[in-house]
């Protein structure tokens, strides 16, 4: 099923497969190549995130590039999904927390030429990792990512959240104590392997989309199969850890996300609203950056959009990305206004709290209706 193309007027050479159709050598020069980068080791930019990707969802490519002068080994990767008339997207758009391209420091190539290369009109992304230089110069809007920093380890973490925030941290672990009087003894499980503990989580988090107005992840079945294909993979790169918190034996928290050796990126945290009073999930979080710091883990990436626990839990942030870039012609016109007045209109509400909140307790009024 390979396409062999050539980027125009380049030294590089693009062969287009499917996730499943990269070599293990291809596989291995992903893994260099991206160590080489100098990025954060965020999973999501592992090979494992793209195959996965590709066993649900069939538009999944993978364009592996080589230069014709070379030794024929691969130069770089860029996986994407490709819908009609050309138009292509980040791969995993909706849930992958880092988007680009995989690519060799100086390699000779514009947007234009890999977009072309792929026969695409145009490329949207919503979480472009910062130093993508082939695609920020597209970007419409930039936006924060907030992490939690615990390289120095979880003492220097706690004791600057003292720090920052005395009232939030003594309130939490005050309820914390609270919860293991009130419910029974806490435990805390950081690489839970119970298919039941997923199942729980999964069920938690689509009642709280639909609770909150939003649209419901675990409806479409792509989303709910890549989760479990990713919970059994094991990879140095690219795993997922569900993590759990119970009280008397019952989960009560959970959060499933992928981790790499450094990197522990944040995905899909819930909790039973039963024991809501207690903040189990913020309970969860702090159990979770202790875990990690003692795994070597450096930095929690709590994934792009505002709540008030990230602000309370991080230490700073990365800069992340959203917009397309596109080839000239009426196609990729036609993308960009189809896409363009939403996303105006979102950054406008984001732009404006007082707005923003009123779309916020909207969402959750109608999720009240539908779920009441």
């Amino acid at each position: 099923m390979s396409d062999v193309r050539d980027a125009a007027r380049t030294r590089v050479e693009i062969e287009v497969v499917a996730p499943g159709e990269l070599a293990e050598p291809d596989i291995g020069a992903w893994r260099a190549l991206r160590a080489a980068s100098g990025a954060p080791a965020n999973p999501f930019m592992e090979p494992e995130f793209s195959r996965a990707v590709g066993r649900v969802r069939p538009a999944s490519r993978v364009a592996v590039l080589r230069e014709r002068q070379g030794d024929g080994g691969p130069v770089g990767f860029f996986p994407y999904e490709r819908g009609p008339l050309g138009y292509g997207r980040a791969i995993g758009l909706g849930v992958s927390d880092c988007q680009g391209a995989v690519l060799r420091t100086g390699l000779p190539l514009t947007a234009r030429e890999l977009l072309g290369g792929c026969s695409l009109v145009a490329w949207e992304f919503d979480n472009l990792e910062a130093g993508q230089g082939l695609f920020v110069p597209s970007a419409a809007e930039g936006f924060e990512s907030p992490v939690i920093e615990v390289g120095e380890g979880y003492a220097a973490y706690e004791a600057g959240l003292r720090a920052r925030s005395p009232k939030f941290l003594r309130t939490t672990l005050a309820k914390e104590r609270r919860l293991g009087r009130q419910a029974g003894e806490v435990r805390f499980v950081f690489d839970e392997r119970d298919p039941a503990a997923l199942r729980a989580l999964m069920a938690w988090k689509s009642a709280q989309y639909r609770r909150t107005g939003r649209r419901d992840r675990f409806a479409q079945e792509w989303i709910s199969a890549l989760v479990r294909l990713l919970a059994d993979t094991r990879t140095p790169g690219c795993s997922g850890v569900l993590s759990v918190l119970y009280a008397a034996g019952r989960p009560v928290a959970a959060h499933f996300g992928l981790r790499s050796r450094t990197v522990l990126s944040c995905w899909f945290p819930s909790y039973d609203p039963e024991f809501a009073k207690f903040s189990p999930g913020l309970i969860l979080h702090l159990r979770m950056a202790e875990a990690a710091a003692a795994a070597g883990i450096g930095m929690l990436d709590l994934g792009r959009g505002g709540a008030e626990y990230k602000d309370a839990l991080k230490t700073g942030g990365l800069r992340v990305y959203e917009g397309s870039a596109a080839r000239p012609g009426a196609r990729a016109a036609l993308a960009w206004l189809g896409r363009e007045p939403s996303r105006r209109a979102h950054g406008f509400v984001r732009s404006r709290p007082r707005l923003a909140g009123y779309a916020r307790r909207t969402l959750n009024r109608l999720g009240r209706l539908r779920t009441g």
